[in-house]
């Protein structure tokens, strides 16, 4: 399984978006009391479970508890917010975004490769 670091500080926020220079960050902002986050929360899981490596680092934000970090994280990379929302950054730009019933397995699977492949 691939880790998965969570942000609860604009300084890692800020650590992290620099890395995209090396490797593509896919952030994943969850609502820990919404039901339709819970599910999109559960997709994110599986494939990173699944993903032995991976061609991008993930990260997870927890918008109610850390919302100055969901907050920056909209405001630098200009998307409105959304959870949940799963957004890709390289090079400190973003790649793409979606939210809600759009976050799954097999939605990341089809951006991100098949995680059963990336070997």
């Amino acid at each position: 399984m691939t880790n998965i670091q969570q942000l609860t500080t604009i300084e890692q926020w800020d650590n992290a978006l620099k890395g995209t220079s090396d490797k593509p960050l896919l952030v994943f902002k969850h609502s820990t009391s919404c039901s339709v986050s819970a599910g999109a929360h559960e997709e994110f899981m599986h494939y990173i479970k699944d993903a032995q490596t991976a061609p991008v680092e993930f990260a997870i934000v927890h918008v109610i508890e850390d919302r100055p970090v969901s907050n920056a994280i909209a405001e630098q990379l200009g998307i409105k917010h959304a959870s949940p929302q799963a957004i890709l950054v390289k090079d400190g730009q973003p790649v793409w975004d979606t939210s809600h019933w759009h976050i799954t397995y097999a939605f990341l699977s089809d951006k991100l490769g098949s995680p059963t492949n990336n070997s």
